[in-house]
């Protein structure tokens, strides 16, 4: 009589459970001088290609959007906002190429700056009298992907109580030099936004208070954010069968 044939256990050798082992994330292009980049091309859903994905996701593609560089006048109060800021950075001896770049997209206007002197411009921000951006609503990291220049980036949204405006700041860093200063001793409220930024993503914010994990165990290996870190997941049994992680399903295909 024939063996009966068994299947293996979930985490069993053999069982779809079994994680590869080349999933080690791999490195980045050395930053490139230019304009910040703030977009790149997408393929397959929220950009995961190459996986055994059969939900009919695999094949979206999407073009790059970025924003280009914006030319004065930028409409509105923004143009108020940019020349005051300009003035005042003129007047403390802060280059005023500092200012990368100025972007108005979706009636938001973003500076994106240089790292050196991003305590001081958020300082003019916040005392300036014709700025009074009082507030760091947010701060939150962006990995553009190993084939972007500068592809990590620190987002700031600083919010004017006194005048009810809203404004953007980012900073473009390697991932290989992921360093830039902490905005905590200007804006308090950054204090665990910074935390989380560094945990998911790496940023290295210098000058922190306590730069520890807040999401992750401490002792965790990477930041999982990052766009070239693994996919993972957990295998889950339903009704007897075993669904390992998307990245580890089969490929009909």
């Amino acid at each position: 009589m024939a063996e009966k044939e068994t299947t293996p256990a979930p985490g069993e050798p053999g069982s779809s459970a079994e994680r590869t082992t080349d999933l080690a994330p791999t490195g980045a292009e050395p930053a490139r001088a230019g304009a910040p980049i703030s977009g790149r091309e997408r393929q397959g859903m929220f950009g995961v290609r190459g996986t055994g994905d059969t939900s009919g996701y695999g094949g979206l593609h999407l073009p790059a959007y970025v924003p280009q560089a914006a030319e004065r006048p930028y409409g509105g109060w923004f143009d108020e906002v940019a020349d005051a800021l300009f003035d005042a950075l003129r007047a403390k001896g802060i280059p005023v190429d500092t200012v990368q770049q100025v972007t108005v997209d979706r009636d938001e206007i973003t500076f994106y700056l240089r790292r050196e002197h991003l305590v001081e411009v958020c300082r003019t921000f916040r005392d300036d009298p014709a700025l009074r951006f009082e507030l760091c609503s947010s701060v939150s990291g962006v990995d553009y992907g190993p084939e972007a220049p500068q592809r990590l980036h620190s987002v700031y949204h600083l919010t004017s109580m006194t005048y009810r405006r809203r404004v953007r700041l980012e900073v473009a860093v390697d991932v290989e030099d992921p360093h830039l200063p902490s905005v905590v001793a200007v804006y308090p409220t950054a204090d665990f936004q910074e935390r989380e930024a560094w945990d998911m993503f790496g940023l290295i914010y210098d000058g922190h208070p306590a730069l520890t994990r807040i999401l992750m165990p401490d002792d965790w290996d990477g930041h999982p954010q990052r766009k070239d870190y693994p996919l993972g997941g957990i295998p889950v049994e339903y009704k007897g069968a075993e669904i390992p992680p998307p990245d580890q399903r089969r490929a009909y295909s």
